[in-house]
């Protein structure tokens, strides 16, 4: 029979482990629950989570940037992946703080400023985004454009974007979340200017569209769907090449959003284009609707997902 004394100290040291566990638990909990952003409603917004074998993948991917960026620290472009890869798995914040210190060393280098313009629309830094993209696109003024190479490659592994449309675009982006569509115009004409295959056509042509439409200038909007078709050689934008589609009448907002079955994915994908299409035609409950299960899927990070965030700010205003 186990002595008292004996019984005592078992107990003690199991419960001093105990104690050790929850606090191992809670410093982990506490860390994974500090927010990377403040949504435009003023909800928190943390580190997405992945799947074990997307998680492995991405923290792989991150290893080697990490290897790449230590042979030779001063290279902008390995600063910039080593910020990419930080970025992929959701440490936004981290992110910006490695772009910043590249900034520090090649002031002059647009690219660093085009990245961490994206990362400061991502953690909802409107303001700081639209400065970095107007750096950038100063700085490539006369500067030839150059294919950007993706971290997260379509399945044709075929880059569809550049330097300056991924400048532009994201410019006009942050200026029309802020409301400033004469601004946003502006960025993307002169994305399309740069805009050599289809994919990148929609992608510059939808975000024009829904600004010429929020300016009044209805003419103009018809004017952006004429380049649209549906024999266009898309390899990843097909959700901007629906969208326009569905602006155009030869698509119906329903095939492309079930209100009731659609998950996180397709909501975050289609429910800012097809909400707002509901809002231009007078449907503002289903916009709202469709705003709100936007904003309560997972990809907190999509830019509908922001946008969804501007309207329903709006309208509780």
């Amino acid at each position: 029979m186990n002595s008292p004394k004996y019984m005592i100290t078992y107990l003690l040291l199991f419960s001093l482990s105990v104690t050790a566990c929850k606090t191992n638990r809670n410093n982990f909990q506490t860390d994974r629950q500090q927010p990377e952003a403040i949504s435009l409603l003023g909800k928190p917004l943390y580190q997405p989570q992945f799947s074990e074998e997307r998680q492995r993948q991405l923290e792989v991917d991150l290893s080697r940037a990490k290897l790449e960026y230590e042979k030779n620290p001063e290279d902008p472009d390995r600063i910039i992946w080593l910020g990419r890869r930080t970025a992929y798995l959701g440490r936004y914040r981290e992110a910006i703080d490695i772009y910043t210190e590249g900034i520090k060393k090649h002031p002059n280098y647009a690219k660093l400023y085009r990245h961490r313009g994206h990362r400061y629309i991502t953690v909802r830094e409107l303001d700081k985004a639209i400065a970095d993209l107007e750096k950038a696109a100063e700085l490539i003024r006369g500067v030839p454009d150059e294919i950007e190479p993706d971290g997260m490659p379509n399945k044709y592994n075929i880059p569809t974007s550049t330097s300056h449309t991924n400048i532009w675009y994201h410019l006009g982006l942050a200026y029309y979340l802020k409301g400033g569509f004469q601004n946003a115009e502006r960025c993307y004409i002169e994305c399309l200017k740069f805009s050599k295959n289809d994919d990148m056509l929609c992608a510059a042509s939808d975000w024009l569209y829904m600004t010429y439409r929020r300016l009044g200038k209805t003419e103009e909007a018809k004017k952006v769907l004429e380049r649209i078709h549906r024999d266009m050689t898309i390899l990843e934008d097909t959700a901007y090449h629906n969208r326009l589609l569905m602006y155009k009448g030869e698509i119906a907002p329903e095939s492309l959003l079930s209100l009731d079955k659609a998950d996180d994915l397709i909501i975050a994908t289609y429910g800012y284009g097809v909400g707002n299409w509901y809002y231009d035609n007078g449907k503002e409950d289903k916009a709202i609707k469709i705003f709100k299960d936007v904003v309560n899927g997972t990809n907190w990070a999509a830019f509908g997902y922001i946008a969804a965030e501007v309207e329903l700010k709006r309208f509780l205003r």
